[in-house]
């Protein structure tokens, strides 16, 4: 049975005590939140028989946990996942793994000199349709995919850090598309040209608003169009996706079925199967299943860094205004 604390019981939290609630394989003995009262609802709103700390420092030394859970903001993440690690604490935490590129690296560090494992929550890898989009790919059907496109277009107002974030869609949101487009086609980013910038309505401090090309292993190209201040027309909180290969084009808009049309053929609808277990929980099943395996998880963060260093050099590249190498 695995002791866990969790630290941060904010606005994500939900997503992870409901699916942590349904394991007979973990138990939250303690809550740490810098504001009590976070802690407090969650604990009566959840049922949870845990103690409630003002900092996890606190919980630490008198809880012992296997499991660190890290829900903390990203700009606190490192100070959680490396002081858990230390404390020969195992880590699952939310994305983005850290506020900088320079922190999500020394993080790996910690975790390789610990001997524990970090795994990072990529939720949208879980989605209930990704994997079998995914699938239609490796199954050489469509063949070799030579540019993907992924266009996102939202217009949340959450309010709180993310209004107040320099580059708040890439740096919050664009890793979910980011880490899909490698997981989709199984490629690394070699060098990234990226674009920055703001519309007139925009509510965010920062650049809600971001063009990026990514030049991915074996000549792929990967191209990245996405908005969190849109009015109008929004896709799905999955993206739009084209993904050309040299048998067909596949085109897909986050919902249940593929469009593919090969190159002399009828335009085909293909149903995505439905995955048993989707989002958090399907991420949060694999963490528990690796674990116990003693293996690394698909997000594990030796594999996650790919996808933050896509982020924060997207972010370099826009504010250099210029091509940067992996």
């Amino acid at each position: 049975m695995y002791r866990i604390v969790v630290a941060g019981c904010g606005g994500i939290s939900p997503s992870w005590f409901g699916p942590l609630g349904k394991r007979d394989d973990c138990v939250i003995v303690g809550l740490a939140d810098i504001v009590e009262a976070n802690a407090l609802e969650k604990k009566e709103k959840f049922g949870l028989d845990a103690a409630v700390y003002p900092s996890l420092s606190a919980a630490l030394a008198k809880e012992k946990p296997d499991i660190v859970i890290d829900l903390t903001p990203p700009h606190v993440h490192y100070q959680i996942v490396t002081e858990a690690l230390k404390a020969g604490c195992n880590v699952f935490g939310e994305k983005p793994m850290s506020d900088t590129l320079e922190n999500a690296e020394k993080m790996v560090e910690c975790a390789e000199g610990s001997g524990k494992e970090y795994f990072v929550m990529q939720n949208y890898r879980y989605n209930q349709y990704i994997q079998a989009f995914r699938d239609f790919i490796a199954s050489g059907r469509p063949g070799k995919p030579g540019h993907i496109s992924a266009n996102f277009q939202r217009g949340p107002h959450f309010g709180g850090f993310r209004d107040e974030m320099d580059s708040p869609l890439i740096a919050d949101m664009a890793i979910h598309t980011f880490d899909a487009a490698r997981f989709i086609v199984g490629s690394r980013p070699k060098a990234v040209y990226s674009h920055e910038f703001s519309t007139s309505w925009s509510w965010y401090k920062g650049d809600a608003n971001a063009v990026c090309i990514f030049e991915m292993e074996d000549g792929l190209v990967f191209d990245y169009r996405g908005s969190w201040c849109v009015r109008g027309l929004m896709t799905s909180w999955n993206s739009e996706w084209r993904v050309a290969c040299e048998n067909g084009s596949i085109f897909w808009d986050g919902g249940p079925k593929l469009i593919y049309q090969p190159e002399e053929g009828e335009v085909e609808d293909i149903p995505l199967k439905v995955a048993e277990m989707s989002g958090h929980e399907a991420c949060i099943d694999e963490m528990f299943t690796s674990l116990k395996a003693g293996k690394r998880a698909r997000t594990d963060c030796r594999d996650n860094i790919n996808s933050i260093r896509m982020v924060y050099k997207a972010i370099e590249s826009s504010g250099r205004k210029a091509r940067l190498m992996m």
